[in-house]
Parts: structure tokens; sequence; C-alpha cells
């Protein structure tokens, strides 16, 4: 990350998957990075989207690390547990059930909506930062020819939305500060395993996914701020 200060100070949450385990590896190796901090259910502190008193504890003990100049909100759902049932992406209308859509939305765009809330202050003021987010394709309006999964698809449309708006407000008091999402693209891993199909030939590992988007992220400027960009730098539609 050569656009970031030398000794720079990175942060993952989700550390625990598929995706935000391979972005503290490869940050780790980086060495122009002084320190890599991974969050999850499982780190100590631990973090759950669901609860936000668990993201207010883990950014206040975050505070004596500052500043933080790379946040990247590795999170995300498709299948989940429900009232005891794993459920996956909706493909009809018929199939809509309204806990299975407001758990989705609770964990792709209110979650990390309130790590931002949270964890924003962590980055440094008048200094070059970036704070990312996983989104997905599917979450496109435009982009949208396919249809189903809804549940999925409207939850990363709201992050999209979320994000861009908290990127408007923090660009005041944190100018050189560059709030994007992402589309990974389709990756190797516990999320996408039971989905991926007849795509598995091309789906990239999960270390090569992450090169690809610290690239991505390490070009961004503050005019970026606010966008939404796939693993190969080209500007997704809303």
């Amino acid at each position: 990350m050569h656009s970031l200060p030398n000794g720079y100070r990175a942060l993952v949450l989700g550390a625990s998957g598929a995706i935000g385990g391979a972005f503290v590896e490869a940050l780790q190796g980086d060495p122009r990075c002084a320190e890599v901090l991974g969050l999850s259910r499982r780190s100590e502190p631990a973090i759950d989207l669901l609860d936000e008193a668990s993201l207010i504890a883990a950014a206040a003990s975050l505070q004596a690390r500052t500043p933080i100049h790379l946040i990247v909100v590795a999170t995300g759902a498709l299948h989940q547990q429900v009232d005891g049932r794993t459920v996956g992406p909706e493909k009809r209308l018929a199939e809509l059930d309204p806990a299975v859509l407001a758990h989705t939305m609770a964990l792709n765009a209110i979650g990390p909506a309130l790590v931002a809330k949270h964890f924003h202050a962590l980055l440094p003021l008048n200094v070059r930062s970036i704070f990312a987010v996983l989104s997905a394709r599917v979450g496109s309006i435009g982009d949208n020819r396919k249809g189903g999964w809804y549940g999925y698809r409207a939850s990363k449309a709201a992050l999209n939305q979320l994000w861009r708006t908290a990127a408007i407000e923090i660009a005041r008091r944190r100018p050189e500060a560059v709030l994007v999402a992402l589309q990974p693209g389709t990756v190797r891993s516990a999320l996408t395993a039971p989905v991926i199909g007849a795509e598995a030939a091309d789906a990239l590992a999960p270390d090569e996914a992450v090169q690809r988007l610290l690239a991505v992220l390490d070009g961004v400027g503050p005019d970026d701020t606010g966008g939404f960009f796939a693993n190969d730098g080209a500007r997704v539609p809303w």
C-alpha cells in the first residue's frame, strides 16, 4: 500500500472469514504496514454486527492504537440462521419472509453502517486514509438483469447508499479519507460454496481477490470517495 504513510496501521473487521483473513495475511506481509488488527466474533474484543454495544466497546478499545489509516469491513452473509432455520437467497417473491429480510438487512447493511458510525473516528484527520466495505455486484440496481436474491440484493444496495452518504459526511472533517464499496468478484469461500455452481472454475482464491482489491484501494483518491469499484478498478453502476 504505497499510497498510505509508511508505518501505517490497518484494521480488518470480519478477520475470521475467508476474505477478511486474506486481508490480514496480505497486510501483514506489507513491510510498510506497522500493525494489522483483526476483529471478528472470535477476537478479543469480539464484535457482533447485530450488537451495537460490542462495536462501541471494540472501537473504544482501539483508541490507544490510533490513527488507523486503513479500515476494511470484510463482513457479509448470504446464507443465514434465522429462527433456527438455515436460509439462503430467495429466488421468487413467494419465498419472501419478513424475518429473513430484516435479518439480512441487519447483517449486510445496518451492521456495517454502525461500524462506520463508531470506527470512523479512528481515522486520521488530515492524512490519507481508506475505509472500505465489501459489497456485491448484485447490489447494483442498474446491473440487475437476472432478478432473484431479493434480500441479498436489497441489503447490498442499501449498504452502498449508506456508505456513499457516510463518505459525504466524513469528508467534511477528514478530507483525505476515502470511503469506497468494493465488489470482490466471485471468491471461493464458505459464503459462496452453496451457490457458486458453474462459476467455480472462474472463481478467485481469497488471496488473489484481496491482492486485486488492495491494488484498487491503493489507486483511489479523495475524488473517488463514496464510489463503488470492482476488483479491476472499474466503477460498478449504482
